[in-house]
């Protein structure tokens, strides 16, 4: 039995299940907080949505049908919960969202907790002017390093759709850069 299979019995046991979710929270809150980070830009609201994460996460796992790994699944809840977020907070400012997604990227220079040099603040501008899905995409491929399959399972579509996304989405960054 892998660690993850052991890990997802003892969250399906309710004896074990307090202890086995601190274990899961220690192993996936960073790289959910970056995955989701990377969506919503802010880190309070990063904050709101992992914890909103984790608890779906608590809620559900009991259902978890072991389809797929347990990271791929969280990681999609992370991924819905960071779009519903910014969906609200785009409704409540009564702008659509990829005008609101684009506000939020060129906050990102005024975020005391973003480090990033003059080639990254231009990467995040790039993205910003990407549609949701190539976003999506190309954080995913490109930050997070996940493989194409991966990526499918968690957005559930083809493969090929998503290399044609990632494609798209490089053309459309390296276009954006070159104009600097």
């Amino acid at each position: 039995m892998t660690e993850e299979e052991q890990l997802i019995r003892d969250l399906k046991d309710p004896k074990k299940l307090k202890k086995a979710f601190d274990q899961l929270v220690k192993l996936y809150k960073e790289r959910l907080y970056w995955h989701i980070r990377k969506i919503v830009i802010n880190h309070d609201d990063t904050d709101d949505v992992l914890q909103n994460t984790f608890i779906k996460v608590y809620k559900n796992i009991s259902g978890f049908k072991e389809e797929s790994k347990l990271f791929s699944w969280m990681y999609r809840i992370a991924t819905n919960e960071a779009i519903t977020f910014l969906n609200q907070k785009a409704k409540k400012s009564n702008i659509p969202i990829e005008e609101y997604q684009k506000e939020l990227r060129s906050s990102v220079q005024d975020d005391e907790l973003f480090d990033g040099d003059t080639i990254q603040v231009i990467l995040q501008k790039a993205i910003a002017e990407l549609p949701h899905k190539q976003q999506l995409v190309f954080n995913m491929k490109y930050f997070d390093e996940l493989k194409y399959e991966e990526m499918s399972e968690i957005l559930e579509t083809s493969v090929g759709a998503l290399k044609s996304s990632y494609h798209h989405a490089v053309k459309k960054i390296e276009a954006f850069i070159k104009k600097y």
